[in-house]
C-alpha cells in the first residue's frame, strides 16, 4: 500500500532525519520523500497519530512460535501477526519445533509459511541433528535453504570437541554458531537462580557457575578456532565480565540479553507462579544491574524478547514440573523503555540484523521502507487484554509500562495495533 505518515519524530542515527518530525511518504514500499507538510494527490492513505515516533523496524533474535509440531501454543502466521503489533518487522525463529528445523526441508517450510506476513521470518536452523548435541546437522544445506545461524534452543552442547568442530566448520561459508551456556551436570534438577529466594522457597538452584563455566569455555574454543560465536540470553555479572574480557581480546563474539532478565529478578518466584519460570533463571539484583551496564557500555550486542508460548498445560502446574519460558514480543518495549534510554533501546532491538547480515534499511528517501512505529510517553499496565499470542504466559501481566509500540510498515504493508 502507498502511504504518508504524518508528523512523526524519527528515531534512526543513520537518517539524516534523525531526532526530526516530519512527514515520510512511501510509494510501493519504497520510501519516496521525506519533509515537512507532503502533498497527498488522493494516491495514498494516511496515518497519523499524536506523538508519534518512528525508527528502523525492530528485530528479534529469538523466537518460538510452535509450528510445526506445536500449533496449539502458536502458529507461524498468527505469530508473525502479534510480532508485527508488537512493532517488529522482523525475527530469528527458533528451531525447537516438532520436528526440529535440522534440514534444508524444514527450512523452506518455514520460510514458506512466512511469505506473505508483514514481519520478515529468518530461521536459525539446529546445530545438531535433533537438537541432541551428538552430531551436526546439515549446516551447509540449511545455509543454502535460508538459514541465518545455527543453535540449539536453550541447549547447551556438553561436547566441546563438537562445539569446536562446529566453529570450524561453519567458517567456509561465513556462518555464525549460537552457543547456549549452561552446565547441565551443575544445574542438576535445579529449577530456579540459586540464592536467598530459593533456598528460603525450597527451590533447587541454578548457580551462576553453571552458565559461566560453559561462557567460559566456548570463549576459549572460540580463541583457538577463530570464526564467529554468538552467545545468547546471559544472565549473570561474570558472563558479561568474561565477554567483555573476550572483545578486548579481538575475538568475534557477540551476546544477547532479555527484557525479562533487564527488568525481573528471582524475588518474582515469592509466590511459586510459574509465568516467571524461564531459563537462564531470573537472577538477582546485582546480575540484574550488572546486565543494564552491559547494554550501556556495548559489551550486550541485541536485546531480545526471547519469546516462547508455552501452553497452559506445561505451564499450570508445579513450579519444578512447569516448562521454562515466557512469551514477550507483546510486552517488550513497553518493559524497556522503564529502565533504559530510548535511544539505546532502538539500537539493541535492531542490531540483530548486523549479527545475522541481513541488509539494514535506515530511514531515508529511496530506501526500503522497514519502519517501526510507536509512543513513548503514555504510562500503562500490561495486562491480559494486551496478550495477542495463542498462549498467555507472559511474565508482564500486572507490570508497569511505558510507551507503547503501534506497528509497522514492512514488505509494502502497514499492520497496526487496535
Amino acid at each position: 500500500m502507498n502511504l504518508i505518515i504524518r508528523k512523526a519524530t524519527i528515531v534512526d542515527s543513520e537518517s539524516p532525519y534523525h531526532n526530526q518530525t516530519v512527514d515520510i511518504k512511501i510509494t510501493q514500499g519504497i520510501i519516496e520523500e521525506i519533509g515537512i507538510s507532503l502533498l497527498n494527490s488522493d494516491t495514498h492513505e494516511e496515518f497519523h497519530q499524536d506523538n508519534l515516533y518512528v525508527s528502523q523496524g525492530w528485530f528479534d533474535t529469538s523466537v518460538s512460535l510452535g509450528e510445526p509440531g506445536f500449533e496449539d501454543r502458536e502458529t507461524i502466521i498468527n505469530g508473525l501477526e502479534v510480532a508485527a503489533k508488537s512493532g517488529f518487522a522482523g525475527i530469528a525463529l527458533q528451531p525447537n519445533s516438532y520436528p526440529i528445523i535440522d534440514n534444508q526441508s524444514q527450512v523452506h517450510f518455514v520460510k514458506q509459511k512466512a511469505v506473505n506476513a508483514a514481519t520478515e521470518l529468518y530461521p536459525i536452523g539446529a546445530l545438531t541433528k535433533g537438537s541432541e548435541g551428538n552430531d551436526l546437522a546439515e549446516l551447509f544445506d540449511m545455509k543454502n535453504a535460508g538459514a541465518v545461524a545455527f543453535g540449539d534452543y536453550n541447549k547447551s552442547l556438553s561436547n566441546a570437541n563438537l562445539m569446536k568442530i562446529s566453529l570450524q566448520y561453519v567458517q567456509d561459508f561465513d556462518g555464525l554458531v549460537i552457543a547456549f551456556c549452561q552446565d547441565a551436570t551443575i544445574k542438576g534438577n535445579g529449577v530456579a537462580n540459586e540464592g536467598i529466594v530459593s533456598t528460603r522457597l525450597g527451590l533447587k538452584g541454578i548457580p551462576n557457575l553453571s552458565e559461566e563455566l560453559i561462557v567460559a569455555r566456548n570463549l576459549f574454543l572460540l580463541e583457538y578456532t577463530g570464526g564467529k560465536l554468538h552467545i545468547p540470553t546471559i544472565s549473570t555479572t561474570k558472563s558479561v565480565a568474561l565477554i567483555r574480557e573476550a572483545k578486548k581480546k579481538g575475538l568475534q563474539v557477540t551476546c544477547s540479553v532479555t527484557v525479562h532478565h533487564l527488568v525481573l529478578t528471582d524475588e518474582k518466584l515469592e509466590g511459586f507462579d510459574t509465568r516467571y519460570k524461564v531459563s537462564p533463571p531470573l537472577r538477582n539484583e546485582d546480575d540484574r544491574k550488572a546486565l543494564l551496564e552491559a547494554v550501556l557500555d556495548n559489551t550486550i550486542d541485541c536485546i531480545t524478547s526471547d519469546h516462547n508460548p508455552i501452553d497452559i498445560e506445561n505451564k499450570k502446574m508445579e513450579f519444578d514440573l512447569a516448562k521454562n519460558g515466557t512469551i514477550g514480543l507483546e510486552s517488550a518495549f513497553g518493559a524497556l523503555l522503564t529502565q533504559l534510554p530510548l535511544e539505546i533501546i532502538i539500537n539493541k532491538m535492531t542490531f540483530g540484523k548486523n549479527l545475522l547480515n541481513i541488509e539494514r534499511q535506515k530511514i531515508a528517501e529511496n530506501k526500503k521502507a522497514s519502519i517501526t512505529l510507536f509512543t513513548i510517553d503514555n504510562s500503562w499496565t500490561f495486562g491480559k487484554e494486551h496478550i495477542l499470542s495463542k498462549s498467555k504466559n507472559s511474565a508482564f501481566l500486572g507490570h508497569a509500562m511505558k510507551g507503547k509500540a503501534i506497528g509497522i510498515y514492512n514488505q509494502g504493508k502497514l499492520v497496526i495495533n487496535g
